[in-house]
């Protein structure tokens, strides 16, 4: 049996028709057609919108930390913690894509797809990247915090310069995840018509009438833009722990 499947395989491969028929198909596609050109202006829209809504993600994520944490300070709970709370909830419990419809249709009135979709998924994402953030301040020694104001550290200053350096180490490898979940998730805005990676090779298809190179093509985009942020975040990790005893 594995004789007649290596057979089988290797004969595929010797089959330059097989080969010179995908090598056209490619060829019409990314050439006759433009579609690197389109690919590239895709390319740049998806690292764009990514990038501002990873920023956004951060920004009001930790803010929602902070505001869930004051429970912990407290001893009980406050109504910071409650509005984040139920915020996290609500964005964590509904599908990214109708969040993607709602900003889009209800807030903006269909107008700024742009603006609409790095809003919806930076908001998506700093609900998840609240609760990474508040795991790793809690994950560090309560000791820390004690030492920091012991020294006559304001609890906003041992915050900064004590507990979230050290939680940084212990979040990085959940939160560069959460980044890499983002990048993919954003693949569904060409839905509200903003010119992504995934827009251009619908648009090759509707010229081609064959999904097959189009939808091949952007699987391997992303990937490699995947791998090289799966890359750069390891080299910042280690770099991190360089000086770690364990």
């Amino acid at each position: 049996m594995n004789e007649f499947i290596d057979m089988e395989f290797f004969s595929l491969l010797s089959n330059q028709s097989w080969f010179a028929k995908w090598g056209e198909k490619f060829y019409n596609a990314w050439i006759n057609l433009s579609g690197w050109k389109l690919f590239l202006d895709g390319l740049k829209v998806t690292l764009v919108v990514s990038a501002v809504a990873v920023l956004i993600g951060v920004l009001v994520g930790f803010i929602l930390a902070l505001m869930k944490l004051t429970e912990v300070k407290k001893g009980r709970r406050t109504i910071l913690s409650t509005i984040a709370g139920i915020y996290i909830d609500i964005i964590r419990g509904t599908p990214s894509l109708v969040q993607l419809m709602i900003m889009y249709f209800i807030v903006f009135k269909s107008q700024a797809s742009f603006t609409a979709g790095m809003l919806a998924f930076g908001l998506n994402s700093a609900a998840y990247v609240a609760e990474i953030i508040r795991g790793g301040i809690l994950s560090v020694n309560k000791g820390q915090m004690e030492a920091g104001r012991s020294l006559g550290l304001s609890y906003g200053m041992t915050m900064r310069y004590v507990i979230v350096p050290q939680a940084i180490k212990t979040i990085l490898p959940a939160l560069g995840n959460e980044f890499i979940v983002l990048i993919k998730e954003t693949s569904v805005i060409s839905f509200i018509g903003v010119a992504d990676i995934m827009k251009a090779g619908q648009f090759l298809i509707s010229r081609t009438y064959e999904p097959y190179v189009p939808y091949i093509s952007i699987a391997v985009i992303y990937y490699i833009i995947i791998k090289i942020l799966s890359l750069l975040l390891n080299a910042f990790e280690r770099r991190l722990r360089k000086n770690d005893t364990r």
